[in-house]
């Protein structure tokens, strides 16, 4: 169903169903309040992965058809596989979502002391398209790792825990605010400002830089790291606390990171469940669940989707069946369907204005399909095919799985982009779905219960009906 005949999806659930909603979402919700880093997203799928038989398909000789295997990457890109009855070759079904965030990485010479006011502080590069504005007087937390020379790993993490010190970004008090409020909202923040409080008892003793000394004092006595270890470090800021139950009905999640965990989440889960559904069946092509970083920055890098690291995989994995060659990894990548899983804007009454409504994504109303995504005159986008679409529409409609499909906005209100173009390039067909949200790219982001649901059962229907 189009958007503007979409019907609201809590209307058809059942008892049943409805705790089926909500046991999903509390699944969800726990993930996404102890997984606030794409490392962290990672670890926690592949150490789930593994205890359903996944195996590393760099430790497998040979693979057929029945066999769940899995490819990473640095920790922070994941494939997982569950190989079909057919040759490779005729194509795959792929789920692929992104698992990083926008968020406050710290610089690689991160801790400074202000001379004044003797206050340690956090230098930070905001990472993603953030309103620098929204991440000033909120707690936040540390996440991340320290690399030591000698090849051992630290992982940090701190703000999480009760009774955990908190961080945070000052802002300015209202009544010296003046000239600050006249600024464009832009600028009211400007990135070199979004400076971290850290620290301000002096370590006794020291001349200059006592509260810094502290600093690294402290650290040093809980992580066993020096100063220099920052130089190899990934750290970052993310806002603390557990993702909230929202609304008096509580049918949405209020939490950090729903871009994209929301559809990493379900399209892991979608694996999973078919996996271990009892007397599981082979499916009839391979399954993919691809699971990469980096897209808020462009999908660049070894851990991005521009990397060679899922053709790699493929290629990997074709050799494994004893069937490997250039041609064949070619025609694998180009017979593949996929869902380019993503999360949509949800529909803001407080800002209707930038929304063109017959087009827009309602919360409640199931899985979002865009067609296309890009900017303005299409900028960026993959524009997906017409017949493919059709494909999908019935197998969610077999399926009684809610779906409505928007665009991102109004024509000329701006616009983003996914990884769906990238899989295109290939020649395979890719379509933009996910689930809407709102304050998307805010500390706080918000979905609903029930899109979040529809999303896994959406995922499901692709993975066997396709």
């Amino acid at each position: 169903m189009s958007t503007y005949l979409a019907k609201n999806a809590w209307l058809k659930y059942d008892k049943k169903t409805l705790s089926a909603v909500m046991d999903f979402a509390e699944e969800y919700r726990k993930f996404i309040s102890e997984n606030k880093t794409e490392r962290e997203c990672a670890d926690t799928i592949l150490k789930k992965a593994k205890a359903l038989g996944f195996k590393n398909l760099a430790d497998v000789k040979k693979a057929k058809p029945g066999d769940k295997l899995y490819a990473s990457l640095m920790g922070k890109i994941v494939a997982l596989f569950t190989v079909g009855s057919e040759p490779l070759e005729n194509g795959m079904k792929i789920l692929g979502a992104h698992i990083d965030s926008p968020r406050l990485d710290l610089k690689q010479v991160p801790v400074y002391e202000d001379d004044y006011t003797e206050i340690a502080l956090l230098d930070t590069h905001y990472y993603g398209g953030i309103k620098k504005y929204q991440w000033v007087t909120i707690p936040l937390a540390m996440h991340g790792v320290i690399c030591r020379k000698d090849g051992t790993t630290v992982k940090v993490n701190i703000g999480e825990e009760p009774g955990d010190p908190v961080f945070g970004v000052s802002d300015l008090l209202i009544h010296l605010g003046a000239d600050q409020l006249q600024k464009k909202g832009a600028n009211v923040v400007e990135g070199e400002d979004l400076n971290v409080t850290f620290a301000t008892i002096p370590l006794k003793g020291e001349k200059e830089y006592a509260v810094r000394a502290n600093v690294w004092k402290l650290l040093s006595k809980k992580y066993g790291v020096e100063e220099d270890d920052f130089l190899s470090a990934e750290i970052e800021i993310v806002p603390a606390g557990e993702a909230r139950n929202m609304g008096i009905d509580s049918s949405l999640l209020m939490g950090y990171g729903h871009d994209d965990r929301c559809c990493a989440y379900p399209s892991a889960e979608a694996m999973f469940r078919l996996v271990s559904e009892k007397n599981a069946a082979v499916p009839d092509r391979t399954l993919v669940c691809l699971l990469v970083d980096k897209e808020e920055i462009g999908s660049v890098g070894a851990t991005g989707m521009h990397s060679k690291f899922f053709e790699n995989a493929v290629a990997e994995l074709l050799d494994r069946m004893g069937d490997y060659s250039e041609l064949k990894l070619r025609r694998a990548m180009q017979n593949s369907v996929m869902l380019s899983s993503d999360v949509s804007a949800a529909y803001d009454p407080n800002y209707a204005g930038v929304f063109e409504r017959k087009n827009a994504a309602y919360f409640g109303c199931g899985l979002v399909f865009n067609k296309y995504t890009g900017s303005r005159g299409k900028s960026g986008s993959n524009d997906a095919n017409p017949e493919y679409f059709a494909k999908i529409r019935k197998a969610f409609d077999d399926a009684n799985v809610s779906f409505q499909t928007a665009e991102l906005g109004k024509v000329d209100q701006g616009g983003g982009g996914t990884i769906a173009y990238i899989m295109g390039n290939y020649g395979m067909n890719v379509i933009d779905c996910g689930v809407a949200v709102q304050n998307m790219h805010a500390p706080w982001e918000v979905i609903s219960k029930a899109d979040l649901y529809e999303a896994l059962q959406g995922y499901l229907a692709f993975y066997r009906a396709l």
